[in-house]
């Protein structure tokens, strides 16, 4: 069984945010999806408590969706009841598990214009629904979810789950460079246009779908709205943590590979700065400058220890000269594969060839500036130390380091305006 998919065009970027219709007659504008396996006790209970809270607070049109994911037992006949019981809930029935599949397959098929999911057990407060769902609303945000890990965050749970929680957090810090503070929180919403780009990229159906979600939407540079949340651990969870953690653990490795592979289109996920038309029709404005600076000195600092790495092996068997050329060349085409992806974000193999050719002419000038400076060096002190040799690189290094930001800013990398639409073409 195939995993459905939104419909809808996936070509260009997306639009600038805009606040979302409210006004459409009979078309909720928000969905919230519970999903559940073997809920039987506990599902009427939430499904009562969360309309009523939406009933009183919430003040547009809703609907609450029951996704049952292949129970067992009596769930798919309490979902059916409610369902016929109260307008504003339906029921949908899936034969296959898996939490993500669920959401994946109601959001596919809802035509509201924001989307949320929470877990039956109810543990986040439903007072902050409302906080949670308003950015997307106003168009502010792609996505919100909850953080149990907020320092205004009010948390009852053992001290297992505690740790497991924050390790887990910890291990999207360091292996996929995460900022969101808490990514398995039961408490999130997505705009509808957000999801018909985002969900057909994110593979997992079951207990990672959430982090692969939020890890693609964050490195396409979506606003992620964080609301801090109160939160009781439910005792009865039927939750197993040990496979759910090394499933999560295969994901996170396998959404690593692909994001350094560059294998997904991230661009169509792209949003046009601001939402003043004004800021639509700005050309040639070069932007990120910060962002490139700080990834361009990192990737620079580390190819630079590489270098001189390189430098001092090759110098215990050949002289100066060509152990400069050679760890200078070794090193800039690792310098410019690094700065391809991680500074100026080009992904996919498309033009590498031609970047590693010009990264080598950018290779050439530094090679004249550093070997220059070798010359020099040996022309006025005859037989110079290894010491004072790596300080005049070192020296050297940094003036062509400069010049090489500059050429790979404006000439290996250049930022490519989208072609603007004119008017007269269409006459």
């Amino acid at each position: 069984m195939r995993t459905p998919t939104i419909a809808g065009p996936l070509s260009g970027a997306l639009p600038a945010r805009e606040h979302l219709p409210v006004d459409s007659a009979g078309r909720p504008v928000l969905d919230v999806v519970i999903p559940v396996y073997n809920e039987e006790k506990d599902l009427e209970p939430c499904v009562r408590r969360l309309h009523e809270h939406l009933l009183r607070t919430f003040p547009y049109d809703f609907r609450i969706t029951v996704a049952d994911n292949a129970s067992t037992d009596s769930t798919p006949e309490v979902a059916a009841g409610l369902a016929a019981d109260v307008p504003e809930v339906r029921a949908v029935r899936l034969e296959q598990k898996g939490r993500g599949r669920a959401l994946r397959t109601v959001w596919s098929d809802s035509d509201a214009p924001v989307l949320a999911y929470m877990d039956v057990d109810l543990s986040t407060d439903l007072n902050a629904l409302l906080p949670l769902v308003a950015p997307l609303i106003s168009g502010h945000s792609d996505l919100a979810i909850g953080s149990r890990l907020a320092r205004s965050s009010r948390v009852v749970r053992g001290p297992k789950r505690e740790f497991i929680s924050r390790a887990y957090n910890l291990i999207l810090r360091g292996s996929l460079a995460a900022r969101f503070s808490d990514a398995q929180c039961g408490f999130k919403a997505i705009r509808r246009d957000v999801a018909e780009r985002l969900l057909p990229m994110v593979e997992d159906t079951g207990w990672f779908f959430d982090t692969e979600l939020l890890v693609l939407a964050e490195r396409a540079g979506l606003r992620i709205h964080e609301v801090p949340v109160d939160w009781v651990d439910d005792p009865d969870s039927t939750v197993h943590i040990v496979s759910t953690a090394t499933d999560d653990l295969k994901g996170v490795w396998r959404v690593g590979r692909a994001l350094a592979t560059g294998s997904l289109p991230l661009d169509r996920l792209a949003r046009p700065f601001g939402d003043d038309p004004r800021d639509r029709e700005l050309t040639d404005v070069p932007g990120g400058l910060a962002r490139q600076l700080v990834g361009f000195c990192v990737v620079g600092v580390l190819s630079t220890l590489f270098y001189l790495a390189l430098y001092s092996l090759f110098r215990l068997g050949v002289g100066p000269q060509l152990a400069n050329a050679g760890a200078l060349l070794v090193s800039a085409v690792a310098n410019t594969a690094a700065n391809r992806r991680l500074t100026f974000g080009v992904r996919g193999r498309d033009r590498a060839v031609r970047h590693q050719a010009q990264g080598l002419v950018v290779f050439a000038i530094g090679l004249a500036l550093t070997s220059g400076s070798l010359a020099a060096l040996g022309a006025a002190t005859g037989n110079p130390a290894h010491s004072t040799e790596l300080v005049v690189l070192v020296v050297a290094n940094l003036a062509a380091t400069v010049l090489r930001f500059l050429l790979f800013r404006l000439w290996v990398f250049p930022q490519r305006s989208p072609a603007r639409h004119d008017p007269r073409d269409d006459r």
